[in-house]
C-alpha cells in the first residue's frame, strides 16, 4: 500500500530502523497551496511507522523549521536528509535554509532523539558548510542555488569513520554539468572534514538525493537528476536520453571511485512518474524499492509515496525493480 496523506504533498524521504518497526521521514507541504512549485518554501518533515514497509501509520510532525526565530540559520526551509543510531541516539541530518538567503545557500544541521519522535537541534550548528577549494558558491548567473544539501550519513567500517553525502556542484567546468556527489567524513558525527567529490562533474547539473548501498562486494551510488538537468556533455558520455528520475552506478572499489560512464536508470522517464528512489534493506534481509510518485502525463504533481517494490539483482550487477505501478489518485 502506498503512502498518500490527504492534506499534503509528500517528497524525498528516508528511513530509521528500529525493529519491529520501519520508520519514514519524508519532506511534506499543503496541498492547498494548490501550486507545488511553492511547496519548497513552504516545508516541514512528517514522520510515518511500519511493521512491513506496505501499511503506514502518521505520527506528529517531526520537524520543522526554525521560524520563530529570526536569526536562525534554518528559520526558512528543513529540507531532506538522513537518520543514524549511534551511542544509543538517533542523529538527524538534513538541509536548512535562512530566510534572510532566500533559502538559496544550503547548510547542513543535526538534532539529536532518544525516541524518533522528539528532536532538539545541535548548539554548535551548522555541522557542515561547502569548502571553496573544490565546491561552487551561489552565483545566480550560473546556477539557481548554492547546492550543499541531502546529507546521506553511514558508517564506512573499513575505514572506522562516518561518511556524508551531499548533493553538491563543483566549482569547475561548464555550468549545466557541474553536478557532483559531495563527501564529508567525521569520528564522531560531530565533526567533519569536508572532502573532494566522490564523482566528477560533466553530465549532470545537479545530482540529488544520494544513497550508497552495499550488496554482494558490489557498492551502488544512486542519485535523481530531472531530464533538464542533462549537460550537454552527457550525450557524449552517457547512451541514455535526457530522463527524470533516479539513476545508479556501480563500483568495485567499496565505494571510492564512480566512473559516470557507467550510469544506469533505476526508474526513470521523460514523464518524471518516479523520483527520489532509495532502497531499503528489510529485517530479514530482502530488498524493497521505495519511490515519490511525482508527475502524471499531464503534468499533475502527485506527492504520495510508492509501494514496496521487490528488488534483485543480476547476474552482471545489475538493479532490477519488480512490478512497480502507477498510483491511480
Amino acid at each position: 500500500m502506498s503512502l498518500i496523506h490527504p492534506d499534503n504533498w509528500i517528497w524525498d524521504f528516508w528511513f530509521a530502523f528500529d525493529p519491529p518497526n520501519y520508520h519514514i521521514f519524508f519532506l511534506q507541504a499543503p496541498r492547498s497551496l494548490q501550486d507545488e512549485k511553492e511547496r519548497h518554501f513552504n516545508v516541514s518533515i512528517g514522520h510515518a511507522v511500519s511493521q512491513d514497509l506496505q501499511h503506514w501509520s502518521f505520527l506528529p510532525d517531526a520537524f520543522h523549521p526554525a521560524s520563530g526565530d529570526p536569526e536562525a540559520w534554518d528559520n526558512y526551509t528543513s529540507w531532506t536528509g538522513s537518520i543514524f543510531q549511534h551511542a544509543g541516539m538517533w542523529y538527524l541530518f538534513y538541509t536548512g535554509g535562512c530566510r534572510a538567503e532566500q533559502g538559496l545557500i544550503q547548510r547542513i544541521g543535526l538534532a539529536f532523539s532518544s525516541d524518533l519522535s522528539h528532536w532538539e537541534r545541535y548548539a554548535n550548528n551548522p555541522v557542515v558548510e561547502l569548502d571553496t577549494r573544490w565546491y561552487e558558491t551561489l552565483n545566480l548567473d550560473h546556477w539557481h542555488d548554492q547546492a550543499w544539501r541531502d546529507p546521506w550519513v553511514f558508517r564506512d567500517s573499513q575505514k572506522d569513520q562516518f561518511r556524508m553525502l551531499i548533493t553538491a556542484r563543483a566549482n569547475h567546468g561548464p555550468y549545466d554539468g557541474r553536478g557532483v556527489i559531495g563527501q564529508a567524513v567525521s569520528h564522531n558525527l560531530l565533526d567533519w572534514e569536508v572532502l573532494p567529490p566522490l564523482t566528477e562533474p560533466g553530465p549532470f547539473g545537479h545530482m540529488e538525493v544520494p544513497q550508497l548501498i552495499e550488496h554482494q562486494q558490489h557498492c551502488y551510488l544512486l542519485f535523481s537528476t530531472p531530464g533538464t538537468c542533462f549537460s550537454q556533455r552527457s550525450k557524449e558520455l552517457l547512451k541514455l536520453a535526457p530522463q527524470t528520475g533516479t539513476f545508479y552506478f556501480r563500483d568495485d572499489s567499496n565505494g571510492e571511485h564512480f566512473s559516470m560512464g557507467s550510469v544506469l536508470p533505476l526508474l526513470a522517464d521523460t514523464t518524471g512518474t518516479w523520483y527520489s528512489a532509495k532502497l531499503v534493506r528489510t529485517f530479514n534481509g530482502e530488498w524493497r524499492c521505495l519511490a515519490v510518485q511525482s508527475y502524471k502525463e499531464d503534468g499533475t504533481f502527485i506527492g504520495a509515496l510508492s509501494d514496496a517494490f521487490p528488488v534483485s539483482f543480476s547476474h552482471d550487477g545489475r538493479i532490477q525493480i519488480q512490478g512497480y505501478r502507477e498510483l491511480d489518485i
